[in-house]
């Protein structure tokens, strides 16, 4: 108590030889006003910063690349043959194990389900844009050991890592095709529902791609099921693990669930018409 009323009259005392607060004396704070005037500078502010005269000064927005005259940046070397093509190549955003193993987590992916490129949209957090050259997912390694999921998943790309670590788990993973009419069924089934166009058929891959989708080491969906089944057993001795049995599993059903390859969405056919409004599909007759 002592200090306390030693504290107190130390700063009774000095409030004794301060000032009094006084218009006078009152003063803002350091650095709290800024000067809004703007400088001088070369032009004394009549350029407005635009510069002097020529077509940068004025509203004439330049398309990209024009240098007002000059030899443009991209024609003054060479060209370069590693270029060519470049901007018709496709795309193919990734999505990582870790992201996937999050969203089934979090309940906004249905592993009960084989997974496709609606289900990843349809997530609310991936999102295709085919008109921007995306083709589909690849599936990357990143959060490997932490995959824990057993999925039937199709992706467009994925790498021999990645396909070992779903087939670890007992899943299946494929990866196939979709040309860019499909992509944007996929992306938002329901705006091509509301259309009332009958469902089309999926278009075979390009012949650059031919390869790749018809390999059973990428799974691909053109692949013969058989060589399939070695590449599985051939993947697990190299990996180091045993590989589970698909057959003796209570999902089995699911895990083996697949899309013909003319086929675009699980479970509806191609030519069948979606009547939202009704909640009806109409079926395409057979001759």
């Amino acid at each position: 108590m002592a200090h306390l009323r030693e504290t107190s009259d130390k700063a009774l005392k000095l409030l004794r030889t301060l000032p009094r607060v006084q218009i006078g004396n009152l003063r803002p704070n350091p650095n709290s006003k800024q000067n809004d005037k703007r400088g001088r500078a070369q032009h004394g502010g009549d350029k407005h910063g635009a510069g002097n005269k020529g077509s940068g000064q004025r509203q004439n927005f330049m398309r990209l690349g024009y240098e007002t005259g000059n030899q443009p940046f991209y024609m003054r070397f060479p060209y370069e043959p590693y270029y060519k093509g470049h901007h018709m190549k496709r795309q193919y955003p990734p999505i990582s194990l870790l992201q996937l193993q999050v969203l089934i987590d979090t309940n906004r992916i249905d592993t009960s389900q084989p997974i496709d490129i609606s289900t990843l949209c349809n997530s609310g957090l991936l999102k295709l844009k085919p008109a921007e050259l995306e083709y589909g997912f690849q599936l990357t390694d990143d959060g490997l050991d932490n995959f824990k999921a057993k999925i039937n998943i199709e992706v467009q790309h994925a790498s021999e890592a990645v396909i070992a670590a779903v087939e670890k788990n007992g899943g299946v993973i494929r990866t196939s095709y979709y040309d860019p009419r499909s992509l944007h069924m996929l992306a938002n089934p329901q705006k091509w529902f509301q259309k009332g166009v009958p469902i089309p058929s999926r278009m075979l891959p390009p012949q650059d791609a031919v390869d790749y989708y018809t390999n059973p080491k990428n799974r691909g969906y053109l692949a013969n099921p058989e060589e399939i089944s070695k590449e599985r057993l051939v993947l697990a001795q190299k990996y180091g693990y045993e590989l589970p049995k698909i057959e003796n599993d209570s999902a089995y059903e699911m895990l083996t669930t697949t899309k013909d390859p003319r086929q675009i969405f699980y479970g509806l056919e191609p030519g069948w018409l979606i009547n939202i409004v009704d909640k009806t599909i109409i079926k395409r007759k057979l001759e």
